[in-house]
Parts: C-alpha cells; structure tokens; sequence
C-alpha cells in the first residue's frame, strides 16, 4: 500500500477532530492547514508572482524590522490552539517574544500575519481567517491582492478587525502596532518583471 493511501485512510477515519499531532504525521508531499480539526488542502502551490510579491515585502520588512522582529514566512505553522494550524506566507513576532515561537513553529498569536491572496485563497482568506485571526487575538491582519497591487491593513479593536486602511502605489505603509515598517506597495510591485503581472 503506497504511503499517499495509507495517509488518507488514516485521517479519514478522524474526519472532525484531528489535532496538531495528527496534522504533523502527514507526509503525503501536499501542504495543509488545520481548520476547526479539519484538514484543507492547500492547492495548487502558489504563483511566481505570489511568491516574488512575498519575497519582496519579506525583503524589505527584514531591511527594516529584523533587530525587533523575527521575520518568518510559509511554509511555516502558527499553531493557534491544537486544532487550529495556519500557514500564512508571513510572520512577525516581537524578539521579546521569543517564547512562542519553537521548533514545531509559532505557538500562539503572532504580532502581524500576512496573506497574499489567490483565487484558490481568495474567500479563506477574506473570511474565514479574518474571523479565526481575530479570534485568537493577532493584534494586525493584511492581506496583499496581486490583482490590485494594494495592500488592506485590519487591525484588532473590541476582538472584531477593523479595516483602517488600503495602501496603494506610493503610498508608504506604516503601521500602528509595528512603528519599523515603512515601504509602498510600488517598491514591491516595481522589482516584479511585467510579464509576470
């Protein structure tokens, strides 16, 4: 019985309720989140143009942040409770809070998270992790649409996200939790090579 097979048979047995453990003893080549102790597959693998907008704005936030940040980016877990595991394509966690962060991954709330949209994400991300991250308490959600080239800021009042702001072109993107970050979204969009836009 090949390896892909017997993966699917033994989480399909625990359909609800998978933990952590479970969701790290798959080894079937697929990326997953934990949702609820539910598995989704993250598929198709992201796009250049994801990738390189990810690499830059991971460029130019360590340029800025890594003396105060630990800069991670996907694939890695944010373990948010045992049944909830996220991969967002970036991470910021406050240095001071090195206890969070082990080597299964981030173990708690994470100061920032980034998601870059895809149309495979686009309702994930927009809904379902908008409610989830606010749940559990991260302080600063954006999410950056490609399409768009724009960059909306949600930050945490009264346990719900509030949209304070979308950054555009030359508009430099600050933030008030993060005092360090400072680029535009045409710094990140200009390094991209227009056939891949």
């Amino acid at each position: 019985m090949n390896k892909d097979k017997t993966n699917k048979e033994k989480f399909k047995i625990k359909e609800g309720g998978l933990t952590y453990d479970d969701y790290a003893a798959i080894d079937d080549g697929n990326r997953y989140e934990l949702a609820a102790g539910q598995l989704e597959l993250m598929s198709p693998a992201p796009t250049v143009t994801h990738q390189l907008i990810s690499f830059e704005m991971q460029k130019r936030i360590t340029q800025s942040c890594e003396p105060e940040y630990f800069i991670l980016y996907a694939p890695v877990d944010v373990i948010l409770s045992p049944k909830e595991v996220r991969q967002p394509d970036i991470v910021l966690v406050q240095r001071k809070r090195l206890e969070i962060i082990s080597k299964r991954g981030v173990e708690g709330a994470p100061d920032l998270v980034i998601e870059i949209l895809s149309p495979s994400s686009l309702k994930r991300d927009k809904i379902a992790k908008i409610k989830l991250y606010s749940y559990y308490g991260i302080p600063e959600y954006w999410i950056v649409d490609p399409n768009s080239a724009a960059l909306e800021q949600y930050i945490l009042a009264d346990d719900r996200y509030e949209l304070v702001n979308i950054f555009q072109e030359n508009e430099i993107v600050t933030s008030p939790t993060i005092s360090c970050i400072s680029f535009t979204m045409a710094d990140i969009i200009e390094a991209i090579p227009d056939s891949l836009m």
